[in-house]
Parts: C-alpha cells; structure tokens; sequence
C-alpha cells in the first residue's frame, strides 16, 4: 500500500544532464517547493552544468550554477515515481508500473542564450502542466502510468 504522505519523486533525464533536465529540476523545484521529490540525471553525464543553461534560469529567477551532473542510475529510475525523458532514447531502463514521458525539446548544448530562452520557456510549461496534474489528481501523487512517449 502507497504511502499517502509520501512526496512523488520525479526524475528528469537527459544525455548529459547539463542543460534540459537541469532546467526541468530547478522549475519544478521552485513551483512545488516540498511538495515533490525532484532528482535529474544523465546516461553520459557532463563535467559541468552548461553555463548557458544556468544563465537563462537566472534570467527567471532560479539559480541552477551549483547544481552538479549525476549518473543515471538503475536505483534513480527504480525509486521514481514519474520518469521524464529528454532525448536520452533507449539508455533509460524502463520497470513496470512507472510513468514514463519522452519530452522532445532541443538540446541547449552549444546555443547562444537566444537559442535557449525558447528551450527553457517550453520546459518551465511542460513542468508548470506536469505540477497541475499532481495538485489536480486530488493528492500530490502522480497520474496513472502513460506508456512512454505520449503527452
């Protein structure tokens, strides 16, 4: 039985975990607050957080620069409630039972801040409807299970 008070953690992965899931985590990080259990991780992870990346947030207002690219790991997907993709393709594993989304945005990786704006806009949508549909559900858990690539 599923725990009631349990916060729903979310995992957001891209290839390097630099640049799209980092801006997905400090969104959702600072639109649920406690609320959510929010982690990203790469399946080849970066030495830094892509300073163009963390120059966008801060024209928002969140300050990602002392975030860190992670591992992506069997024990990160297992322990997520909502796994959400960025062009990682068939690197993620995949278990039963989990949420998965495929969100198909533009890697940041090499664009200049005008390029990226429009990247990190759309991510800060797709977290604000994500967040909607957890407050909406009636509880703070994910929605049921979506295979994985359907919006």
């Amino acid at each position: 039985m599923t725990d009631p008070s349990r916060r729903p953690v979310v995992l957001f992965v891209c290839v390097h975990n630099a640049g799209r899931s980092q801006m997905a985590a400090g969104f959702l990080t600072e639109l649920a607050g406690d609320r959510v259990d929010v982690r990203s991780a790469g399946s080849v992870p970066a030495d830094q957080v892509n300073p163009v990346a963390v120059a966008a947030m801060a024209e928002v207002g969140i300050d990602i620069a002392a975030q860190q690219p992670k591992l992506l790991t069997t024990g990160a997907v297992r322990a997520a409630d909502v796994v959400i993709t960025m062009g990682c393709g068939d690197t993620c594993p995949v278990f039963p039972g989990k949420r998965y989304e495929d969100w198909d945005l533009p890697d940041p990786a090499g664009q200049p801040l005008d390029a990226v704006r429009p990247i990190r806009d759309q991510i800060r949508d797709r977290v604000g409807h994500l967040l909607t549909e957890f407050l909406r559900n009636g509880t703070e858990t994910p929605p049921p299970t979506r295979p994985l690539g359907t919006h």
